[in-house]
């Protein structure tokens, strides 16, 4: 054979091997848990070879590699079982899914599986720890979000919250990625009615108290993610109680998905409890819905949809309270005219259109529109005697320190209207996951208030102004606001596995600009989480960022003429909150069952703040940047299985928060120095179908200080707030076992409960607010308003 033809043969064998060896092979798919939950953070490497990535937010993974005639894929992750996927023969593009089994213990055969970690601002909490929990808004998510570290609530009527001392609207709330509203003239929790959540409808929830990403909107406090269930076949559930009941029904094919929700509120039975007696009722209806289509294997459409009708009437007859102190015994009674009646209609509904044109991306368009109509009328005077308890005077009757009349008036309407665009993306580039999007929104404010009161004690009117006659209050308010918001953000979540440990990153960028005020917003924020590998039972997380609270409606309104007319100041700018927040989780066994305990320390510079007071529920801003301040403080939790198969938790914080008022340093309005609360659950072991639900808090007074004044005059603590809520849970027709089977009509349902709930077990008086009389020598008095008393509530369950 000649040279030449060696050559070229030899020549042909390397440019063929050369071929061979670059030959490769797209590896890409999702990883899930054993509840089919996106799994981030997993490990997918090569056996082998150098080769591997991690898994992003939505559980996805994709990765290249040479061809080989036996390819082995590993997948691993902390608190799951290590899984292996051999490949043969692979070529071209292949999807491999995989499902990772949590690493389980068998004990008295109960399944008792390790904790997710917690990485990042944002924890999960298990949408079914509050199905049997026992409060008076009906097992809300709310109600459990109170028992968290570092949140409180003073109404367990309202589902209204504070997070590290912050106001009730520093906190925003999401539905499958669409930001809420909650009604602006709400003043108190027999008003509220029905969360804006439906726990029937939940499937994932997520919470965070601060440092979380760029991708949430400017407020200051917290945020809550909730994601409602796409049903993978036919199901429902019907609940009555004496409080109301809801529906549920869920459907699912290959293409369309449905799930609707029906719920009806009555609180009668609950205010009844109160010490103002009269004729309460309130009737509070909401529908929600959440359809999904999927198109084909890129494109998918969904809908969220809501309408929310409530409607207050009370028509108060009389009200006795006896206060002070054993030494100092003092009764109020008063004999009432005239009522109450107040309508908050919201509706809101939300499209999507999702475009995944492979793997690695995906991009959604949002368009979504928010209306309220919200109307509060009163009128209502009443004639008051403030008593010595025990004492009489010289004409035997009791010992009197106030006699007098008053009357309120209320004609308050509001119609707003936030309409919203949005554009967002993600895409996957090996370790890292970029998010970013662009919103505009546009608001219209109707308002329409006129309220004042007026006071007479012994005939004298308050205050007194000769011989015309002033009222103690009056405000009114005329406003038409039309206004545009703009947004974008961009963040990356990086995710790197080494011989150190494994580390995640979050770091990101928020802009924001608003037409009304001309202000332009900078928010970077980063978090960075850390778990070693030489001791993976500890997770370390740090934030920091800027953040914001962009002024919505009530916050510039601003009283001018002596306090009597209401103008929008469009000088006003974002609160701002520099945060700095560590935390770490120790997971760990005991009993032969895993708990986890959390610790986290954080501390929020606080500057161009918008004071307020809080008169009940009622949320009154000076409409002006005056004031700066911090909230500092230590949160724990405990959680854990102290029974097997049922998850509880106990939780203490410890708070300072502080602004300057006037010139003058005093406590915030929500400063809770101090927070115990607890949520335990418990099965008996003879009798496996009964199940206790206990709910307890137990938390400091709140700052308060007299109608129309300010914290820099002088306040006072409201005594501290304890609570105690417990529920028992009979099975009739418990949960069928794998393999288990029924006939009859009993094969279509699935569980039946009967559930029996015993609300404030102890039948404590807490105070929510107080009601100030002021007699002719100008001395004012502070009468407690109590919240509600034991009361019990029995409740039917039919899932199906």
């Amino acid at each position: 054979m000649r040279p030449s033809l060696l050559r070229h043969i030899f020549l042909f064998t390397i440019l063929l091997s050369s071929i061979a060896a670059y030959s490769q092979v797209r590896i890409h798919g999702k990883v899930y848990d054993s509840s089919n939950q996106p799994l981030e953070f997993v490990t997918v490497r090569i056996a082998g070879t150098v080769t591997g990535t991690t898994t992003g937010l939505k559980g996805e993974y994709s990765l290249v590699c040479a061809e080989q005639d036996t390819l082995k894929i590993i997948f691993s992750c902390i608190g799951y079982k290590e899984a292996e996927r051999i490949l043969i023969d692979a070529k071209g593009e292949v999807i491999v899914n995989q499902q990772l089994q949590n690493k389980t213990t068998e004990l008295a055969e109960v399944e008792v599986s390790d904790f997710k970690k917690q990485l990042g601002g944002m924890q999960t909490i298990g949408a079914s720890s509050y199905k049997f929990s026992p409060d008076v808004s009906g097992g809300s998510v709310e109600s459990l979000i109170t028992t968290m570290a570092g949140v409180s609530s003073s109404n367990e009527m309202s589902s209204q919250y504070s997070v590290h001392g912050g106001s009730f609207d520093e906190n925003s709330v999401y539905i499958n990625g669409i930001e809420l509203y909650r009604p602006l003239l709400v003043t108190s929790g027999e008003q509220e009615g029905l969360s804006v959540i439906n726990p029937a409808m939940v499937d994932r929830i997520e919470f965070s108290t601060g440092g979380f990403p760029a991708e949430y909107s400017d407020k200051m406090s917290s945020v809550l993610d909730i994601t409602y269930r796409q049903p993978e076949a036919f199901e429902g559930s019907v609940g009555m109680s004496m409080m109301g009941a809801n529906l549920s029904v869920g459907q699912s094919s290959k293409h369309f998905s449905q799930l609707h929700g029906l719920r009806y509120k009555r609180n009668n039975s609950v205010l009844s409890s109160l010490e103002t007696k009269g004729e309460y009722d309130p009737n509070f209806f909401d529908y929600q819905t959440n359809l999904n289509y999927r198109l084909n294997s890129k494109w998918k459409a969904s809908f969220l949809g809501n309408i929310a009708i409530n409607n207050y009437k009370f028509t108060p007859v009389n009200r006795t309270t006896n206060f002070g102190t054993a030494e100092d015994a003092k009764q109020f009674t008063v004999y009432f005219d005239g009522k109450e009646k107040d309508k908050f209609e919201t509706y809101f509904g939300a499209m999507a259109l999702q475009f995944r044109p492979n793997k690695a991306n995906d991009f959604t368009l949002l368009a979504s529109g928010y209306l309220t109509n919200e109307l509060v009328t009163y009128d209502i005077s009443g004639e008051y005697w403030l008593d010595q308890a025990g004492t009489t005077g010289e004409d035997g009757v009791g010992g009197e320190l106030g006699v007098g009349r008053y009357h309120e008036h209320a004609r308050n309407r509001i119609k707003a209207s936030v309409f919203s665009l949005a554009l967002r993306g993600n895409s996957g580039l090996n370790s890292h996951n970029l998010s970013y999007g662009l919103t505009y929104k546009r608001e219209n404010i109707y308002e329409r208030s006129r309220e004042w009161e007026l006071r007479d004690s012994a005939g004298f009117s308050l205050p007194s102004g000769g011989e015309s006659l002033e009222m103690i209050y009056l405000l009114t308010s005329r406003q038409d606001l039309s206004s545009n918001r703009f947004s974008a953000f961009l963040q990356d979540s990086y995710r790197l596995n080494s011989s150190k440990g494994y580390f995640a990153v979050n770091g990101g960028v928020r802009l924001s600009y608003w037409d009304f005020n001309k202000e332009f917003l900078f928010s970077p924020r980063i978090s960075v989480s850390y778990i070693p590998a030489k001791a993976d039972r500890w997770v370390f997380r740090f934030a920091t960022g800027l953040y914001y609270q962009s002024p919505f409606y009530k916050e510039f309104r601003r009283p001018v003429e002596n306090g009597t007319v209401i103008e929008l100041n469009n000088e006003i700018k974002s609160q701002r909150s520099w945060q700095f927040i560590l935390g770490a989780d120790y997971t760990f066994r005991m009993l032969n069952r895993p708990f986890k305990l959390s610790g986290e320390a954080y501390y929020k510079a606080l500057s161009n703040l918008i004071p307020y007071e809080v008169d009940n529920l009622k949320i009154v801003y000076d409409g002006i940047n005056s004031s700066s301040g911090f909230a500092a403080g230590v949160d724990f939790k405990l959680f854990g299985q102290f029974v097997p198969g049922s998850d509880s938790w106990i939780s203490f914080s410890l708070m300072k928060t502080q602004e300057t008022l006037n010139g003058v340093k005093v406590p915030r309005p929500n400063d809770r120095r101090y927070s115990f609360a607890m949520y335990f659950t418990d099965y008996f072991p003879k009798f496996p179908r009964l199940k206790l639900n206990l709910r307890g808090v137990f938390s400091d007074g709140l700052p308060t200080t007299a109608p129309h004044s300010s914290r820099d005059k002088g306040y006072f603590r409201t005594p501290a707030y304890k609570r105690v809520d417990i529920g028992l849970s009979y099975a009739l027709l418990p949960s069928l076992k794998e393999g288990e089977t029924r006939g009859g009509i009993y094969r279509f349902l699935k569980s039946v409960w009967l559930g029996v709930d015993c609300f404030n077990l102890f039948d404590i008086s807490n105070v929510s607010s107080y009601y100030w009389v002021t007699d002719v020598n100008d001395v004012q008095y502070a009468v407690p308003n109590y919240l509600t008393r034991r009361q019990i509530n029995v409740s039917l369950t039919i899932d199906f």
